[in-house]
């Protein structure tokens, strides 16, 4: 990983600053972008620059990037100006967002249009000008191929689905579509993209209960911490993940599943044309013996 340059999104606090530290603890320079706003979107002290006064004290290299990725001239910025600050780019960690949970009856459009904009449009702009950045200098070598990784960030409310997120589980279900999308477009260049949905205490998830708190867990391992999750990010970005692309991953503490599906979970099939009374003596028997969404998240029958 020694001189590989890297770009990380959202990387001033949380999961994306344990991205960027561990990326550069491994030798790679990384740009650390963060646009500096709030959870709900207003402007605040930007921690960028705090993040690469810790990469650069502990001896990496970093710069520390501003920009909106959802805009589409910021984030073509973003990759042309680590190009030009570092003379290449090979890894993208997409992990910008924030949130505006509401239900469904309460959501404005607002709501809906920003989250999806921060989140599924900042994935695609940072991907889409990187994706042309490796494919030209695919073309340009000797190979037709170059070292490029792209690791996005999705989460389990797209896998599960999350009663008070109808615009971030639905924006990260597109992120999980955008991946395999850039991975089938990118393979014929050497270049991988995958997803991981974290599971990790940060500003956006701190308010859950479930997550506990960091003096629940002082003086000992922390499932929760958000530096459990960067190893993972850190071999996708690595010369050791060149087979694996377009996988989606959920990592948390000690644990990592890999996401195999969707999934048929049984196939039907009969003899004549469907008729809707058809439909109901061949679907009823199979749904009552599996259990309804009512409430919280079912998994082929089991609530989770």
């Amino acid at each position: 990983m020694e001189g590989k340059v890297a770009i990380v999104t959202g990387a001033g606090r949380g999961i994306g600053r344990a991205e960027a530290l561990e990326l550069a603890r491994l030798g790679v320079n990384v740009v650390v972008n963060d646009y500096g706003r709030s959870l709900s979107g207003e402007a605040e002290a930007n921690q960028a620059d705090a993040v690469v006064d810790e990469i650069v004290a502990a001896g990496g290299k970093a710069v520390a990037n501003h920009a909106d990725v959802a805009d589409w001239n910021d984030s073509l910025d973003l990759v042309r100006g680590a190009v030009e600050r570092f003379g290449r780019l090979d890894i993208v960690v997409n992990n910008a967002g924030f949130l505006r949970d509401r239900m469904i009856f309460n959501m404005t459009e607002e709501d809906f249009d920003d989250v999806v904009r921060v989140h599924l449009k900042g994935h695609f702009c940072v991907s889409r000008h990187v994706a042309a950045y490796w494919r030209d200098q695919a073309k340009a070598s000797e190979t037709g191929t170059v070292y490029g990784r792209l690791v996005n960030t999705t989460s389990e409310s797209a896998l599960l689905g999350s009663p008070g997120q109808p615009n971030y589980g639905p924006a990260k279900a597109g992120v999980i579509a955008l991946t395999l999308a850039t991975a089938q477009a990118l393979a014929r260049y050497g270049v991988t993209a995958n997803a991981m949905a974290p599971r990790a205490r940060t500003r956006m998830t701190e308010s859950m209960g479930s997550f506990g708190s960091i003096s629940e867990h002082e003086g000992e391992f922390d499932p929760f911490a958000a530096e459990n999750v960067s190893p993972l990010v850190a071999y996708l970005a690595s010369p050791a993940a060149a087979r694996v692309n377009g996988q989606v991953f959920v990592v948390y503490g000690k644990t990592i599943n890999v996401i195999d599906g969707p999934a048929f979970a049984e196939a039907f099939t009969v003899d004549d044309p469907w008729t809707p009374d058809q439909v109901d003596r061949e679907l009823t028997p199979f749904y009552e013996q599996r259990e309804p969404i009512t409430e919280g998240y079912v998994i082929r029958g089991t609530r989770a």
